[in-house]
């Protein structure tokens, strides 16, 4: 054997690479996602980034490179799968049987209560929505506030009247 180093970027060398790895990437990843075509897929384009960085990858080191790269390939499709099912699941629950009216009417609302949200005291806002929006129980607002959870108590009842007020008073808030 010669002294020279074998590059992964010589045509001949490449595809004895490919001819030698890729049923064995393919089946790698087909065992991981059961699925034939995508294992094809990603079997293909680990290939095709090897070609792409072949002046980076040692001969001796190739097939090492491609199985990383199916592996990783694999790792970011199941994420992906997983994103995606997560925004399926939360576009199915966002999906209701209301009428256009109805979803309209609801829209104006939203418009309107934090229109009347924005027109309470900074106090009264503070202890409304830590309350509300956050969750948090009287006590945890009146240490975040540095007060007394009379004074959240206090402001919480301001933060009522005025919005029953702004809102038309028949709101449950």
């Amino acid at each position: 054997m010669s002294d020279k180093k074998r590059s992964v970027c010589e045509k001949k060398n490449f595809d004895s690479i490919f001819n030698e790895n890729f049923e064995a990437a393919r089946n790698f990843l087909y065992y991981k996602c059961g699925d034939l075509q995508l294992a094809e897929d990603l079997a293909q384009d680990a290939f095709i980034k090897l070609w792409n960085h072949c002046k980076k990858v040692i001969f001796e080191t190739a097939k090492q490179y491609v199985f990383k790269i199916c592996n990783n390939a694999f790792l970011n499709e199941l994420a992906h799968q997983k994103v995606v099912l997560r925004h399926q699941s939360t576009m199915h629950d966002h999906t209701n049987q209301e009428s256009p009216e109805f979803i309209l009417e609801e829209e104006e609302f939203k418009v309107k209560l934090e229109h009347a949200i924005n027109q309470l005291s900074e106090k009264e806002r503070e202890v409304f929505l830590l309350s509300r929006i956050d969750k948090k129980s009287y006590k945890e607002i009146a240490e975040i506030a540095n007060v007394t959870v009379k004074a959240v108590e206090r402001r919480m009842s301001l933060a009522f009247i005025k919005l029953r007020e702004l809102l038309g008073g028949h709101i449950k808030i």
